[in-house]
Order: structure tokens, then C-alpha cells, then sequence
């Protein structure tokens, strides 16, 4: 409805001004409400809130006259966005309680199109209380709606800038801290190798002298039984008893070759170290993909040799042209992780193997896996599963750039509760 006692104004143009002197109030205000910006409207306090007054300049805003939307009971509900309406239907009957709501919506116009409307809704009560009507106002913020949009989506672009900044930065850390780590392998190893060198060479001279004087000891036995003395014979059988002369012989040889052993362990690992790191390495170069595995489990053989059996598969792969030593991290994040996984005991299959072009490495264990809603997310800087404080979420994120710098993939299959699988395939000749 309309003021009383007024015409509608023409909805094709808006309407003039009145003129001052010869307007009546009730004019003056109809001409106000036609042509404010917001689109005022009024609706019965329950049920459909069936419009029962809706100003004309509903009609420019959003293409439908007044009477339209006057006629249908169920015009205003229709028309809101199906993804918009259920935030309003479930919290309307709320403008009974608190006595005014506010909305934004996209609203469906006379072209089919949508406008972002911002609706203040007010109920009116008479003065026993009783519910009379909801007045409320329609304002088109569509223009504010893409600004914010075209904002959010610049804020998105500048995270993601800053994402990839983090992350070259975090890539310069790691490969500074490789760098020192490589330094100090260098280090240790010249410190090291010396005195193993020495200790080495005595230890096999040791050997000898150990062998020497258990055959002299053999033929003063010998001597002794031949020269007819028995009493001679007899101190020497005390002797050789008091001594425990056979557990000795046996132990002595045990001893040696265990620390011989020990001593090609400590050299082992200190080679391990060396391949590892590849101090000062900046040149491609041709390498051993499966030297490399086994440089690297020597280094984490220590974090994996309480929970997990290491299986090998190894098949025929040519030598290739690499980063030795970031393929080494690489294999390194993906044992280190696998072990990880692993809550008690369990199993590392390492497999290797070539095809179409292209050389693989396998890792995988029988961990406790990967949700499937995190597989997407692994590969990204600083998402890490593990527990604050126990993961940077590092490690796969530099993982993927090695090799993808090398021309590469990294392929992933997980199932929660039996385990997880990585495949790190590259081309057997990368271009230079």
C-alpha cells in the first residue's frame, strides 16, 4: 500500500521534486521514500512476512514494480539466494525476541542476476506489545561486496607471496645448515681418520703379535713334553690352567677381530658423513643412487635400528647426473619419517628400479599411514601432522623442490593404519 490519499508516481522515471510551496507533508513524504537510496518495505509479523508495502524505487534497484512484489506472498523468500537463505530462515523468528535483525544477501533481480542487498529488519509493536508489522530497509552493496572480494582475493596473492618468500627462505636455512653440517662432517672426518688410522694399523699388528706368541707358547708346551721332565711338565700344566691358556686363545681372537670390526664401523660412518654431505658440492655430477641410500641409512641407522627392519629390493639403476647430497636429504626425510610412523615395531621396504626413461626409489613402511584429507596437504611448507614442538613441516616441502629441480616427481599412497608409500622417480638423463 501506499500513503492515502496519494497517486503513484511513474516507475519508468523518478519523480520530480514537488514544489515546496504547493506540497503537502504526506507528499513530501511519499516523494522521500520513493526516491531515498534504500528500498523501504513492510511485511506482516508472522507466517510467509508477506509484503504488504514496498516503495518504487524498487524498481530501478531491482527491476521489479512494486506491485509484483506486493502480489506473490512468498516473493521476498523466492527470491534470496538458495546458499544465503537457510542463515536467514533459521535465525528470522529472532526479530520477535530481539526486535530488530540485519542481513546480507545476494537477492535474484528482474534479469536473473543477483544483487548483494544489506537488509535491516524492525518489528513494531502496538502499545499492548502485539506484533503489528516488520519494517526494514534494502540497500544495494553490491559495489562494496567486490571491492571486499577484490581485496580478499589480493590478500590471498600476497599469502601466497609470502608463502613462497618463507619458503625460499627456509630452503636458504636448510641448505646453510647442509652446508655447516658438511663442513663439520669435513672436520670430524680429518680428526678422526687419524687416530682410526693409526689404531687401525696397530690393531692388525696386534694380531700378528698375538698369533706370534700363542704358536711360541704351542712349542714351549711341546719342548717341555719332549724333554722328559715330569715335574717341569707339571708346573707348566698348573701354569696353563691357572691361566685358563684355551679360554684365553679363544677370547683373544674374538677380541681382535671385534675391534677391527669396530674400527671399519667407525670408518663407515665417518664415510657416511662424507657421501652425505658432499662438502662444497655445487656441480652436477654422475652418481650411485644406491651408494647414496646406503650412505644415508648408515647416518639414521641409529634412529630406525630400535623400531624397524630395514628391507632392501634393489634393482639395476644407471648411474645418473645429480645433487648427490640433496638427493641424500631427500631419502634421508623420507626414512627419518617412515620411522616416525612406525608407533612400535615395523618394517622399511627400500625398492629400486627403472622404467619408461625413468629410475625410482621406494620407501615404504608399515606405519600408522596418512588421512586421506592430509595427502593433499603434505607437500606444503610447515604443515606437519606431528605434535607442536615435534615437526617443522619442512622436510617433504624441501624434499618436493629437490627433486623437482632435478626433473623429478614424488608420488604418495597412504591407507590409516597399514602404512604409507613414497615414489621418487627421475629421469635417468636430466636435461642440464
Amino acid at each position: 500500500m501506499q500513503f492515502e490519499e496519494l497517486e503513484f508516481f511513474s516507475t519508468d522515471a523518478p519523480a520530480r521534486a514537488p514544489a515546496a510551496e504547493a506540497a503537502s507533508p504526506l507528499v513530501r513524504l511519499q516523494y522521500l521514500v520513493d526516491n531515498t537510496p534504500a528500498i523501504i518495505y513492510s511485511t506482516v509479523p508472522s507466517g510467509d512476512f508477506k509484503m504488504t508495502f514496498v516503495s518504487k524505487n524498487a524498481y530501478h534497484v531491482l527491476g521489479y514494480r512494486p506491485e509484483q512484489m506486493l502480489a506473490d506472498p512468498n516473493f521476498w523468500f523466492d527470491h534470496i539466494h538458495p546458499d544465503d537463505a537457510p542463515n536467514i530462515f533459521s535465525s528470522l523468528a529472532l526479530v520477535f525476541t530481539e526486535g530488530q535483525r540485519t542481513y546480507e544477501y545476494r537477492f535474484r533481480i528482474a534479469d536473473g542476476s543477483y544483487l548483494w542487498m544489506h537488509d535491516t529488519l524492525r518489528l513494531i509493536r502496538d502499545e499492548h506489545g502485539v506484533p503489528l508489522e516488520v519494517i526494514g530497509a534494502l540497500t544495494d552493496i553490491t559495489a562494496r561486496k567486490q571491492m571486499e572480494q577484490a581485496l580478499q582475493a589480493r590478500g590471498v596473492e600476497q599469502q601466497q607471496l609470502i608463502g613462497k618468500l618463507r619458503d625460499a627462505h627456509q630452503q636458504l636455512l636448510q641448505s646453510e645448515k647442509m652446508a655447516s653440517i658438511g663442513q663439520l662432517a669435513a672436520g670430524i672426518a680429518h680428526e678422526i681418520n687419524n687416530p682410526v688410522g693409526f689404531v687401525n694399523s696397530n690393531m692388525g699388528a696386534l694380531q700378528g703379535y698375538v698369533g706370534t706368541l700363542l704358536g711360541v707358547i704351542d712349542q714351549y708346551e711341546q719342548a717341555v713334553a719332549g724333554a722328559g721332565n715330569a715335574a717341569l711338565a707339571a708346573r707348566v700344566a698348573a701354569v696353563r690352567e691357572q691361566a685358563d691358556l684355551a679360554f684365553l686363545r679363544e677370547d683373544v681372537g674374538d677380541l681382535v677381530r671385534e675391534s677391527m670390526d669396530g674400527l671399519k664401523r667407525v670408518k663407515d660412518i665417518v664415510q657416511a658423513l662424507k657421501d652425505f654431505s658432499h662438502v662444497g658440492e655445487t656441480e652436477w655430477q654422475i652418481a650411485d643412487l644406491h651408494q647414496g641410500i646406503d650412505s644415508t641409512l648408515n647416518i639414521v641407522a641409529n634412529e630406525l635400528k630400535y623400531k624397524a627392519t630395514i628391507v632392501k629390493h634393489y634393482g639395476q639403476l644407471p648411474p645418473i647426473r645429480c645433487l648427490a647430497s640433496q638427493l641424500n636429504q631427500v631419502f634421508m626425510n623420507l626414512l627419518v619419517n617412515a620411522g616416525h610412523a612406525i608407533k612400535d615395531q615395523g618394517e622399511i621396504t627400500i625398492s629400486t628400479g627403472t622404467a619408461n626413461g625413468w629410475v625410482w626409489v621406494e620407501v615404504a613402511d608399515t606405519g600408522m599411514g596418512i588421512a586421506p584429507e592430509h595427502l593433499n596437504r603434505i607437500f606444503e611448507p610447515f604443515f606437519t601432522t606431528k605434535p607442536v614442538g615435534s615437526g617443522t613441516g619442512l622436510g617433504l616441502s624441501l624434499s618436493y623442490g629437490i627433486v623437482h629441480k632435478h626433473g623429478g616427481k614424488i608420488e604418495v599412497a597412504s591407507e590409516v593404519g597399514k602404512g604409507s608409500r613414497f615414489v621418487v622417480r627421475l629421469p635417468a638423463t636430466p636435461a642440464s
